[in-house]
């Protein structure tokens, strides 16, 4: 069987929260995505321009000890320099980092922090993603 059409790459990522606020507060306030649709009080879904997150409320004596993990989640960022502003800008809103920026051998830059649920939020400037390959 021929592959189908290639996608358009991971663009939507979906995460049980247990203080819908806090992580509202921290992916639209401190990020800087967008609402764009809040379907109730347990559901919203943001984007920023090309991509969703879905936050939703953990439910009631939900396990997080399951089969299903999740390593982290990364934010395409432009040049270098913005690598670097990203983690003062978060560290001095509180968020807690995880490591210190550093540039990778294939000509990257990252940081990792976590959101307050602990998911590990990686800000990443990759060459080939920000069409300077």
């Amino acid at each position: 069987m021929k592959r189908p059409n290639p996608t358009s790459g991971m663009r939507h990522v979906a995460l049980y929260v247990a203080d819908m606020g806090a992580a509202e507060h921290f992916y639209v306030e401190l990020l800087g995505m967008t609402v764009e649709w809040r379907p109730d009080a347990n559901n919203v879904y943001l984007t920023s321009g090309n991509d969703n997150v879905a936050l939703h409320s953990s439910p009631e004596g939900y396990d997080t000890s399951g089969d299903q993990s999740l390593d982290h989640i990364g934010y395409i960022l432009e040049t270098m320099q913005d690598v670097d502003d990203w983690f003062e800008f978060l560290r001095a809103n509180g968020v807690k980092m995880k490591t210190e920026p550093r540039t990778h051998r294939d000509g990257a830059r990252s940081f990792y922090c976590l959101d307050p649920d602990g998911n590990t939020v990686q800000m990443i400037f990759h060459p080939p993603l920000a069409g300077q390959s």
